[in-house]
């Protein structure tokens, strides 16, 4: 099969946005995705999209995915709404390597929208309860957060992980969120206020958890056949994996894992020839604190149960041996379910390209994004590689 590259990438700032639209934020992110190309890009020649939707509250079940490529002026091309919980639009991204990597296409639009913050809470617990087990779960009044504490205990349980390692995943995400001008919470928190902050689901504060956030993010996959038409830098896609696993937490043998995760990760890697210890940065699914520690285990960065410690050794801050979440992750930057998986990929481009500004990471040569659905009930690996690394079509 051909190689896949990313020749651009972008997305719109995330936040609450009660004056913009899925639509308008969408083409915001196209818009900045074309521009990011660096010889130019003509929209019709982009072949096909994927567009990752939960469409939140309700809005354009149907044919969401037309009614935004059409607003950016993408007329008439084949469309393809994907729903997979908050992995919609690493699912999509996945759908576009396919379709270049068989030859279906050259170029392939893939990306993800969301609004979220317009609704009431109720409404806004109920969409995001969607993503859940219906029956056993939200129907029994579980949410997210819960369903994430429950995870938390058990993990602090079994592996003696504590609130203080939970709390200092925060403080790396807003330390990271507070220099990337398109994230949602762009501030500094101490690990005092993460500590002391209000309990939403014990043992999880506040800080533990991602906000609620609007936003849209895009990357284009080209061919080996066509990316140099575009630039000369591309982003090559060397590995992705994709697994599923029962939606309910219950129906697990264990709390303290993401088989998801974990087939995703070895099928990515098995792909791209590599190992967890050929990864210089990731972007992974922290929907809450103790999901990035879990990402730690599942993904290989360390020995089950130990990625408290890993945290608290500083081996995942943007100066340790394996910077997570330079972007400020989902816990600063946001969460804009649809959005989030490509706006992982974003992040993964402009490191591998130099181009992250303060979050930078020193050569960076291989980058990992992850991104989950649910509570474990999907996952979505990619494995990329700096263009310094490989050349075009070998």
């Amino acid at each position: 099969m051909r190689d896949a590259f990313v020749i651009g990438a972008g997305q719109s700032s995330y936040g609450s946005f009660p004056t913009e639209s899925y639509r308008s934020l969408f083409r915001t992110a196209f818009e900045g995705t074309v521009e990011s190309v660096d010889d130019g890009i003509d929209p019709d020649e982009i072949d096909e999209a994927f567009i990752g939707m939960i469409s939140i509250g309700g809005r354009q079940l149907g044919l969401s995915a037309p009614a935004v490529t059409e607003h950016a002026g993408l007329h008439g091309i084949p469309t393809t709404r994907v729903e997979n919980a908050c992995a919609a639009s690493g699912s999509a991204v996945r759908h576009a390597v396919q379709a270049v990597k068989s030859g279906m296409a050259d170029v392939v639009l893939a990306g993800g929208v969301e609004m979220m913050t317009d609704l009431s809470s109720d409404t806004t617990r109920y969409w995001f309860g969607v993503s859940g087990e219906t029956e056993w779960e939200r129907m029994a009044g579980t949410t997210f957060s819960g369903v994430y504490a429950q995870i938390a205990s058990a993990h602090m349980s079994e592996y003696g992980t504590t609130r203080e390692q939970l709390s200092r995943v925060a403080v790396k995400s807003h330390q990271n969120g507070a220099m990337n001008p398109k994230a949602h919470l762009d501030f500094e928190c101490s690990l005092e206020q993460a500590e002391n902050a209000a309990t939403v689901a014990d043992p999880l504060t506040l800080y533990h958890c991602c906000p609620t956030s609007d936003g849209a993010a895009a990357v284009l996959v080209a061919s080996e056949n066509v990316a140099r038409e575009y630039t000369d830098r591309p982003v090559r896609i060397a590995g992705v994996g994709a697994a599923s696993d029962g939606v309910g937490l219950f129906q697990r043998d264990s709390y303290t894992n993401l088989p998801a995760t974990r087939k995703a990760g070895r099928d990515a890697y098995e792909m791209a020839g590599l190992t967890p210890d050929d990864i210089d940065f990731a972007e992974v699914h922290d929907c809450f604190s103790i999901a990035e520690i879990l990402a730690y285990e599942d993904l290989g960065f360390c020995e089950v149960g130990r990625g408290g410690q890993l945290i608290e050794d500083e081996v995942t801050t943007l100066e340790g041996d394996l910077p997570v979440n330079t972007s400020g992750g989902l816990k600063s930057k946001g969460h804009p379910i649809g959005a989030t998986g490509a706006g992982q990929l974003v992040e993964a481009f402009d490191q591998l390209r130099g181009t992250a500004g303060d979050r930078q990471v020193e050569d960076a040569q291989i980058g990992l994004t992850h991104n989950v659905g649910g509570s474990g009930g999907a996952a979505v690996v990619h494995i990329l590689e700096s263009p310094d690394r490989t050349e075009v079509g070998a």
